[in-house]
């Protein structure tokens, strides 16, 4: 029922949200869209593909909310095992992440060319380790997209932490909680259009800017979409997973995130680019995370088994993206028309491929090597 609380401390495994997974699908090509397409091509989308930025957020508050379904409970029962955990986490993303180096190191000397000496080695040092999103200058670093993987490794630090808070015991306290949370994760683009500090009167996703990078790049710009993400979970729990309720959610998450999306320019880029849809992206997850038709829809396997791939081809969609067009490959094969419509199409494929032989292999042997479960 809906405000009620189950008494009994569950830890067991908690059932697959398939919804999600198939969502993270559409999210993942969003992304590769927002990257490699002239958003105009795809009509009433166009907001959306044009603001493919927004799908990152959306990552980092799934990305939360996942381990909390996952593991809140087990930390509130002291069964979450530090170690076994954070190597778990280093075991599902450092091998794709290390590959998006690897395959990145053809813009080495672009690098150089755009930063001081300094920079340059400060980012071949902390790429490896995980830690170039801390400096903004270097956040993108070799490969666009893994600045989002050094959040990420921050979060799962402090996760543990945010997992062992109090079991919520109703709705409306927690609510007011979740709302204060995002309220913190608005400070950052507030202050920023508050105080300008770049000099740029209209931001938006071709503006660069020193604090502007901070905003877009940096663990701390993020973290109250992951925190809420965690808060997330626990609210699931509280509300049943069957009912009108949750599809009314999901629907309703959706509409107001196109809606806002639509709005194009007349919503400050800074706002929008996390903290604004942090509450919209709530209800999207709730309603997926139900039993609803949208969440059946959405669940379809096909979108399930590409949405499994879609860390791969996030991570790696720069790098595919070069080799398909360093290779030339379209135009001497004649099927340079088709493009880049043949290019997506390859991407998703790739990234499938780079999940079965490369990620999934590489968790078995590392896993193996550290002797971790899960």
């Amino acid at each position: 029922m809906p405000g009620s609380i189950q008494q009994q401390v569950d830890t067991s495994k908690p059932a697959r949200l398939n919804a999600l997974t198939g969502l993270r699908c559409f999210a993942a090509i969003n992304v590769v869209l927002f990257h490699f397409s002239n958003p105009q091509w795809f009509g009433p989308l166009a907001p959306v593909v044009d603001a493919g930025f927004v799908s990152v957020s959306y990552f980092i508050l799934l990305s939360g909310f996942v381990l909390g379904y996952n593991y809140n409970e087990k930390a509130r029962a002291g069964e979450l095992d530090l170690r076994r955990f954070w190597e778990a986490r280093f075991t599902r993303i450092y091998p794709i992440y290390l590959l998006s180096l690897l395959l990145s190191w053809g813009q080495l000397g672009q690098e150089y060319q755009s930063h001081t000496h300094a920079m340059f080695w400060a980012g071949m040092v902390l790429s490896p380790l995980l830690l170039q999103g801390w400096i903004p200058a270097i956040a993108t670093f070799l490969n666009t997209p893994a600045w989002t993987m050094s959040a990420e490794a921050f979060y799962y630090v402090i996760f543990p932490w945010l997992a062992r808070w109090k079991r919520p015991e109703r709705v409306q306290p927690y609510l007011w909680k979740m709302a204060g949370i995002w309220g913190l994760g608005m400070v950052p683009g507030a202050l920023y259009m508050a105080f300008n500090p770049d000099g740029i009167a209209h931001p938006n996703r071709f503006s660069y800017g020193q604090w502007l990078w901070a905003l877009k790049y940096t663990p701390y710009a993020h973290v109250a979409s992951f925190v809420f993400g965690v808060m997330l979970a626990n609210l699931d729990q509280m509300v049943g997973r069957s009912g009108r309720l949750r599809l009314i959610l999901g629907v309703g998450g959706f509409a107001g995130i196109y809606w806002l999306l639509a709005l194009g320019p007349r919503v400050p880029y800074a706002l929008i680019h996390d903290g604004l849809l942090m509450p919209l992206f709530g209800c999207v997850v709730l309603g997926l995370a139900g039993n609803n038709p949208l969440a059946y829809a959405l669940g379809w396997r096909p979108l399930v088994f590409v949405g499994e791939a879609s860390y791969c081809l996030y991570l790696l969609h720069f790098n595919f993206w070069n080799l398909i067009h360093d290779s030339h490959f379209w135009f001497w094969s004649g099927l340079n028309r088709f493009d880049p419509w043949l290019s997506y199409l390859l991407l998703i494929g790739l990234g499938l491929l780079a999940l079965h032989f490369i990620e999934k292999p590489a968790q078995r042997v590392l896993r193996g090597w550290l002797h971790v479960s899960r």
